[in-house]
């Protein structure tokens, strides 16, 4: 597949940016080892704080649109037919573990980032989970460290540490299958992604198809948050603006 557009599928859809990390929920299924129940998380994503003006710099918006417009298209009509073909194909076991395993690969992106930010004992968890779940984990496939030692993952990104930091978010984008970002968060996406040990595990072509299929098997286990979010938003993309920049203010606070 041409490498270009392989990159355009690196995380290619509004909710994989909006519920960055965020574990699935699962109806109906028996729990495989090393999910968690999110729906606490998925709920606290798309609270707004009354008392609290988000003030959201946009003055690419026609543009912006335009994005999300394409995005949308890209999510309803490619990458969501995909992943549940997928997931007609592979039970979820084996889906929960292939998540488990890339996430486990990102581990560097939450450990160095938590030491950046002063967060030692973070750091320090980050560490043990990547050594348990690598070894007692069989490679990743499984996260004992949480399951059965109760060490769980504390998601930080350089994103997060460049607002740690002082930086503000910049104006407001939206990136062609990457979806809502900032311009703090662009420049904390591509740090991250030389922090990612998926990069240095398979090169080239053979990375970008690697990420892609992560992408794929997120939204085979996903259940249909995107179209939750936005199904009775008067404006969809001023919904996802908003809820968006504060998911990030917010991280970047605590």
């Amino acid at each position: 597949m041409n490498k270009l557009l392989l990159l355009f599928l690196l995380l290619a859809c509004p909710p994989l940016l909006l519920a960055q990390d965020i574990d699935p929920v699962s109806s109906g299924s028996t729990a495989a080892p090393g999910k968690a129940d999110a729906k606490d998380q998925e709920e606290e994503l798309f609270i707004f704080d009354e008392d609290e003006i988000l003030v959201v710099s946009d003055p690419l918006e026609p543009v912006n649109r335009g994005i999300f417009w394409f995005n949308d298209k890209l999510y309803f009509y490619l990458l969501k037919p995909l992943a549940r073909g997928y997931r007609w194909l592979a039970p979820e076991p084996i889906r929960i573990g292939v998540q488990n395993f890339f996430s486990n690969l990102a581990t560097p992106i939450r450990l160095v980032n938590s030491g950046l930010q002063l967060k030692f004992v973070d750091a320090g968890n980050e560490l043990t989970r990547f050594a348990v779940n690598s070894t007692l984990g069989i490679g990743g496939l499984f996260d004992p460290a949480k399951e059965h030692f109760n060490i769980r993952k504390k998601d930080e990104d350089t994103g997060q540490t460049l607002g740690h930091y002082g930086l503000g978010p910049g104006i407001y984008i939206v990136l062609p299958a990457l979806g809502p970002s900032n311009i703090r968060d662009g420049i904390g996406l591509l740090a991250d992604s030389y922090m990612d040990l998926t990069r240095y595990a398979w090169e080239n072509r053979d990375y970008y198809g690697a990420k892609t299929f992560d992408v794929i098997n997120d939204l085979s286990i996903d259940k249909d948050t995107y179209e939750g979010i936005t199904k009775d938003a008067l404006d969809p993309y001023l919904f996802i603006r908003d809820a968006y920049m504060q998911y990030r203010q917010n991280k970047v606070e605590n």
